[in-house]
């Protein structure tokens, strides 16, 4: 099982039409992206997160539960509202973020329990919740716990520019569960941000790296390998590194307990890349999200076509 924990919020989408800019509201958030991406691909998953006892948050309980998402730890805050990020997208349907976000319900994240932890295989630790020093010590200590049950911790950078004060504390904040975490996430942007040095020197961890339409890459103890990803056209990036992130994780998750080889990695790239160029093919993070049929039919299609 895959135990995700961070933000659900909501994905304002913007599009502009004759001068007027409308927006459409999607569920979204990293972590819990990550979670219905799993949930999609058949994985076995939970999702402990936080929203406001408002019209946004009564509508992301509504569609997790949609989803088939066990909805047992969405803590509903009824003093704080929900977290927004409007996003605008270009030509190419690549993405910016403004995030609504003061002092909203996911500064408040509900308690994990030693019980769910210890039914996890993996941890997903999102990143949005960093940008508080509470929640960066609710982080760290829900990793030291889950370590001390032998648990593995993934953790996906999803840098964001506006919610710090500036870029040398966010990256002093990241580093601090980068140092920790087994498994870290990066764009190929976020490697610029932190330094290949940096990155370089996570030689005890697997590091994946994604590469937008090149593909991904993975590192660990000393070695490395690309990926090619499938040639998709796309409507909307939003997600598109989540749904990734899920793919990897599932086929690393299936192999918890075993060595990871570098067969086992290139495995988990190449049903990365399928998920996450899928989730492109139309607006919002989670709409879009493929099944693990359709996963499987894309790789088998690809090594025919080797």
């Amino acid at each position: 099982m895959l135990l995700c924990i961070g933000e659900i919020l909501a994905d304002m989408i913007g599009e502009e039409k004759n001068g007027i800019t409308t927006y459409e509201r999607k569920a979204g958030g990293a972590p819990f992206n990550v979670a219905c991406a799993l949930k999609r691909l058949g994985a076995e998953v939970k999702f402990v997160g936080s929203v406001g006892d408002d019209l946004i948050g009564q509508f992301l309980i509504k569609f997790a539960k949609d989803f088939g998402m066990d909805t047992t730890y969405i803590r509903k805050n009824p003093d704080r509202n929900t977290t927004l990020a409007f996003v605008e997208l270009n030509e190419e349907g690549d993405r910016s973020f403004c995030f609504y976000r003061k002092n909203t319900a996911d500064y408040c994240m509900p308690s994990v329990s030693d019980e769910l932890i210890k039914s996890a295989d993996i941890v997903c630790i999102g990143s949005l919740m960093l940008a508080d020093e509470g929640c960066v010590e609710y982080a760290q200590e829900i990793i030291e716990r889950a370590h001390s049950f032998g648990k593995l911790v993934a953790f996906d950078v999803n840098y964001r520019t506006d919610i710090y004060r500036d870029k040398e504390s966010a990256i002093k904040t990241y580093k601090k569960l980068l140092s920790v975490a087994d498994i870290v996430k990066f764009s190929e942007d976020e490697v610029e941000i932190f330094t290949e040095e940096y990155v370089n020197s996570l030689t005890d961890k697997l590091v994946l790296i994604t590469l937008g339409k090149n593909g991904s890459e993975w590192r660990y103890k000393g070695k490395r390998n690309k990926m090619p990803t499938i040639n998709i056209k796309p409507i909307d990036t939003t997600g598109a590194g989540d749904a990734f992130f899920a793919g990897a994780l599932s086929v690393i998750n299936n192999n918890v307990g075993k060595p990871l080889t570098e067969q086992v990695l290139n495995d988990s790239l190449r049903f990365g890349n399928v998920a996450g160029a899928l989730n492109t093919t139309g607006r919002g993070a989670i709409d879009n999200l493929p099944d693990l049929d359709t996963v499987k039919k894309y790789i088998i299609e690809i090594s025919e076509g080797q």
